[in-house]
């Protein structure tokens, strides 16, 4: 994993991702592709400004990776509501990043999805998340890493306050969830797509929370 890309770096997980890669010395150079300039420097980042559903351009920015994780997502409230938009985050951008992937004969694709994903759900979300698995399953990628986390753990820019309420109740209360449904910091998710690229194992992998606090051992 001499070159790792990471899509959705400004999020929760995808900072905890950046500063991960950026400080494992196993790993050379590490690609952000972003919509906009990000504010770290680092000796060994690369920052790819590039408009996303620009595919040429994507195509581009992902060429030369051995891995790409993608950590992009985003919420009702940021898109307003609007489907059509959260769509064009949600499923376009993991989908459109992981064809890139195959057609530049990347090694590996790491994707954060969602517990509870099932693309015949009636849930818009789990619906959303379950379609993205099923398009990146059929493509030729050597090593498919998916990730299912519950709810985060961690400190979000914005303001989600409901959110806050469930992560002091899960905090407090953990042996009230089954373990698939177990709350997980965000920076374990990371350091679990870290210690799975490191792996490379061949074919598809599905990490629950079980998994993910496996690798982390």
């Amino acid at each position: 994993m001499q070159t790792a890309t990471i899509i959705g770096s400004t999020g929760l997980i995808g900072g905890h991702l950046l500063n991960q890669l950026l400080q494992d010395d196993d790993i050379a150079t590490v690609r952000a592709l972003v919509r906009r300039s990000l504010k770290t420097s680092h000796p060994k980042l690369q920052v790819v400004v590039i408009d996303f559903s620009d595919l040429a351009a994507f195509k581009e920015g992902i060429r030369g990776s051995d891995a790409v994780f993608c950590a992009v997502g985003t919420t009702n409230k940021k898109v307003k509501g609007d489907k059509t938009a959260y769509r064009n985050v949600d499923y376009n951008i993991p989908v459109n990043a992981a064809r890139c992937c195959a057609e530049t004969d990347g090694k590996q694709f790491l994707l954060v999805s969602s517990v509870g994903a099932d693309s015949h759900s009636r849930n818009f979300y789990l619906k959303l998340k379950g379609e993205v698995e099923e398009e990146i399953r059929r493509l030729p990628i050597p090593s498919v890493s998916i990730f299912r986390p519950s709810m985060l753990l961690g400190k979000r820019q914005e303001s989600r306050p409901m959110e806050s309420i469930a992560q002091a109740i899960s905090k407090s209360l953990p042996f009230l969830f089954p373990s698939k449904y177990k709350p997980i910091a965000a920076s374990n998710v990371a350091r679990a797509m870290v210690a799975a690229g490191k792996q490379d194992l061949p074919g598809i992998q599905v990490h629950h929370f079980r998994e993910m606090m496996a690798l982390l051992k």
